[in-house]
């Protein structure tokens, strides 16, 4: 009798099993890493979290995003900055990384190399200095954006500085921050990562108990003018993105604050 047949039958069985352990092992992987996402944690300030128009949220340690497939990236980045959070600290800078807790799958750092764009941070990683592993957060692809060299090393850089003043100021702030993904943006990379034409930073303080709140719409090319002119309302950045910013506050509040662009609360100096 000829068991040769035999032996490569139970052979190929062998290998299909393997494989196929390792496949199960694999979907089992991405679906805790989809259910970690998914999970709120114990510094997220959920109360403030903006609407997402996706339905894909993901939380992280140091920050929260929606993520927007058809744009690549995040539509908002939103993170609570206290106090308590600034440090000096210079952590080694890693490498970009794929967010893997992005269902619909986070775009590829590679998408950046040549484009004649940076990887802008929309969570500066400056603002994660208070431990290794929640600066090493910022730098997963679901946390940048395309963004113009001069914009990000210079006006937006002034930006990111002034919130942190104001964090060490006011005790602690919230921000949330994007660029404006609209139809028709131009596109970097095999998977067509947009270039905002616009980002926005806001800013809301209500540690003394009144809220007060601050936004900012920058064009993305650097810019000598002084950052209050460039302040605006909450209310035109939420008709430019379709997002509700902080829907968990009393409309009475919502309205008001969101309505205004007046920055004269605002310590600039």
């Amino acid at each position: 009798m000829n068991r040769k047949p035999i032996y490569s039958l139970i052979a190929i069985l062998i290998i299909l099993g393997v494989y196929g352990y390792e496949y199960f092992l694999i979907e089992v992987e991405k679906d805790e890493l989809f259910s970690q996402g998914e999970t709120i944690k114990t510094n997220t300030n959920e109360y403030f979290l903006p609407t997402s128009t996706t339905g894909q949220i993901i939380h992280h340690e140091g920050y929260s995003l929606s993520y927007k497939e058809s744009y690549e990236q995040a539509e908002w980045v939103a993170y609570e900055l206290k106090k308590s959070h600034l440090s000096n600290t210079n952590f080694k800078r890693p490498y970009f990384e794929i967010d893997k807790a992005v269902k619909t799958g986070a775009a590829d750092w590679r998408n950046y190399k040549n484009s004649g764009y940076d990887r802008g941070h929309l969570c500066p990683a400056a603002d994660r200095r208070y431990s290794q592993f929640v600066h090493d957060e910022t730098f997963l692809t679901s946390n940048i954006s395309p963004q113009d060299h001069e914009f990000n090393a210079g006006i937006w850089n002034s930006l990111e500085q002034k919130v942190r003043y104001w964090a060490s100021k006011y005790n602690g702030v919230f921000v949330v921050t994007g660029g404006i993904l609209q139809n028709g943006l131009k596109t970097i990379g095999d998977e067509q990562v947009a270039v905002p034409n616009q980002f926005y930073k806001i800013i809301l303080d209500n540690n003394n108990g009144d809220f007060k709140i601050i936004a900012f719409l920058l064009p993305n090319e650097n810019s000598n003018k002084p950052l209050h002119e460039f302040v605006v309302s909450v209310d035109l950045i939420e008709k430019l993105t379709d997002i509700d910013f902080f829907p968990e506050l009393e409309d009475s509040i919502e309205n008001t604050i969101e309505a205004s662009s007046n920055y004269k609360s605002w310590s600039f100096y």
